[in-house]
């Protein structure tokens, strides 16, 4: 986002629900702390606390009265402006302790386009940028042949015919929330809820390492991809993911009828 930072005089106060955190996708979470076991918000400076290590040394601070924009205050102060008892921002907060680099990596992509072009108009670049932020996923797979049939939105292929390639035990594929907005509208599920993906391709042994030496080979390869010259510079360069499609990741996806729903699981535009 690109606004001058007091557009969060008037932070929304929502109420701590830790129950969400044992449900799938928040349970990858647990990396960073016990959240499910809170019972009201953490302070900025306790978010700090506990995501010091994890984000390498971001800290977290409350709203204040500052002329300068978001990612300039990121970038010059090392300082990530939080709104208390707000899911959107703690989540964000939990992005940057699960992707410190690529985060870190995204904020100097949108200073290099500030340096540039300047604040206004945003370019195309950081838009992109900003998209993947919001609502990014990335898709880990082992399998380049998955990867292509949701590019190509052959979901039921992908979703209903192997299905069983999501879930552990014969796994080739799986989502890791990136997108903070992703996290936020999950709380409250709703048909059309739609992500988008960048592909990072693995190899088989990616299933056998921990969950968190997953995130930091994850990081890595993202950090690379963000890194090059030409990273979101490319319109299609994410392709959407319906999110409540994702096997395990919704109650009511079990039925191959929920996948016939075309407004969702919409077929691909064919280019004219």
């Amino acid at each position: 986002m690109s606004k001058p930072h007091n557009y969060r005089a008037f932070p929304r106060t929502e109420t701590w629900q830790a129950s969400h955190f044992s449900s799938t996708p928040f349970s990858d979470l647990s990396l960073l702390a016990n959240f499910s076991e809170l019972s009201d918000w953490l302070t900025s400076e306790q978010i700090s606390d506990v995501l010091h290590t994890a984000s390498k040394g971001m800290t977290f601070i409350e709203q204040i009265e500052d002329d300068r924009y978001y990612e300039q205050i990121i970038f010059q102060d090392q300082q990530v402006p939080t709104r208390s008892s707000n899911w959107h921002d703690f989540f964000n907060a939990c992005i940057w302790g699960l992707f410190p680099d690529t985060k870190r990596a995204l904020n100097h992509i949108h200073m290099a386009e500030i340096e540039q072009h300047g604040l206004t108009p945003r370019t195309p670049r950081r838009d992109r940028v900003t998209h993947f932020d919001e609502c990014g996923v990335v898709l880990a797979y082992d399998d380049p042949e998955m990867a292509n049939l949701l590019r190509e939105h052959q979901w039921q292929a992908a979703f209903v015919q192997r299905r069983s390639d999501w879930l552990r035990g014969s796994q080739c594929v799986r989502p890791y929330v990136f997108g903070h907005a992703n996290y936020e509208m999950l709380m409250k599920p709703h048909v059309g809820l739609t992500g988008k993906w960048l592909g990072v391709q693995v190899g088989k042994d990616f299933w056998q390492l921990s969950l968190a030496e997953q995130y930091q080979q994850l990081d890595t390869r993202l950090l690379e991809l963000a890194n090059q010259p030409h990273s979101f510079t490319k319109k299609g360069e994410l392709s959407p993911l319906p999110l409540l499609g994702i096997p395990g990741w919704w109650k009511d996806n079990e039925s191959e009828e929920f996948y016939l729903n075309t407004q969702y699981f919409r077929p691909k535009r064919v280019k004219l």
